[in-house]
């Protein structure tokens, strides 16, 4: 996995495609944002070629 996606210590969700029936969809596209605070997914099913894109922001420390 790409450094950034180690620095927030986070797995990416599992997703399922929309359109078909249950089938599980791959990561296409990794882009971070500049402040590194939050990462976009772009998923796309293997299938039917459906795309779902996903934001995951970085977990705020709790002191």
């Amino acid at each position: 996995m790409p450094a950034y996606i180690h620095q927030h210590d986070i797995e990416p969700a599992f997703v399922i495609c929309p359109r078909c029936v249950g089938l599980p969809m791959y990561v296409r596209d990794i882009e971070p944002h500049w402040s590194m605070a939050k990462i976009d997914f772009t998923y796309e099913c293997a299938d039917c070629g459906a795309e779902v894109r996903q934001t995951i922001a970085k977990p705020q420390l709790q002191h």
